[in-house]
């Protein structure tokens, strides 16, 4: 396969790249790339198996994710970039950052997580059940949008994830426990660049899912702090997994005022 799918918009250093999270595609970010276009190129992919790239499960990790963008990086000649992940876009932008330093300027953690050991167990009861990946989806979907969320918006997202074929979504919730338990801590305290956690809500080991209010901690906060201290940590009160969508004018401001604090390189 070549490149995976992206769309370049705007011009302007430095530029910003998008990658989405599981089940997503690249117009999550529609938004912020309407809103950092006219001072920034802007980037945002599809990752393998969702949206415009094809992709089987065997093609599908967060390293290889990470490569697929790094690709892109080095295809477009982009000078140091900002990369900016959601959710498993997270990790996809950690790895992305290791593996081309070159062309990142900073990383942005968009509500991030951190799977536990415990979420194994999880995972293999509901896969084992009639419908247990599609009920699993459903259920982990549903709880990422709050009362205050546009309902057509919140449809729209949920209906999208239930069509990430089966064995790739399968494939990638494996793979992010995999990641998470044996790799995220030390990507991160490997990273070089500024980094920006934008967080709106703390998952349990059972990845059940409550909002944030400012100076809330929790364990991935914990976490992050201790593997790059330096890490700013900017919370969005009352608001589901979603905040570009959900919170679009307070998340472009808080990616702006990172933006303009990120040195030129």
């Amino acid at each position: 396969m070549g490149l995976i799918h992206h769309v370049v918009t705007g011009l302007g250093a430095p530029p910003v790249l998008f990658v989405h999270g599981f089940g997503c595609s690249h117009s999550d970010w529609d938004a912020q790339v309407a809103h950092l276009a006219p001072r920034h190129q802007t980037v945002a992919v599809d990752l393998r198996g969702h949206g415009a790239s094809p992709g089987t499960a065997a093609d599908c990790s967060i390293e290889r994710y990470g490569a697929d963008v790094a690709e892109v990086m080095r295809a477009l000649a982009l000078p140091p970039a900002v990369l900016v992940g959601h959710s498993m876009g997270c990790r996809v932008v950690i790895e992305a950052a290791l593996q081309a330093p070159a062309h990142t300027a900073g990383v942005v953690l968009v509500d991030g997580s951190q799977f536990a050991p415990a979420m194994a167990a999880v995972l293999r009861d509901r896969f084992a059940q009639p419908d247990g990946y599609a009920n699993l989806v459903d259920a982990l979907f549903q709880d990422m949008f709050t009362a205050r969320s546009d309902k057509a918006v919140a449809v729209s997202v949920i209906t999208r994830a239930a069509r990430l074929p089966p064995p790739v979504g399968v494939r990638m919730l494996t793979d992010l426990l995999r990641y998470d338990v044996g790799r995220l801590n030390a990507s991160l305290a490997s990273l070089k660049v500024p980094v920006m956690a934008l967080q709106t809500t703390f998952s349990n080991d059972r990845r059940e899912r409550t909002t944030m209010r400012p100076g809330q901690a929790s364990p991935y906060l914990d976490m992050l702090r201790a593997c790059v201290p330096a890490a700013r940590i900017e919370i969005i009160a009352d608001t589901g997994h979603f905040p570009q969508l959900d919170e679009p004018a307070q998340t472009n401001a808080w990616l702006a005022s990172f933006l303009a604090d990120v040195p030129q390189r």
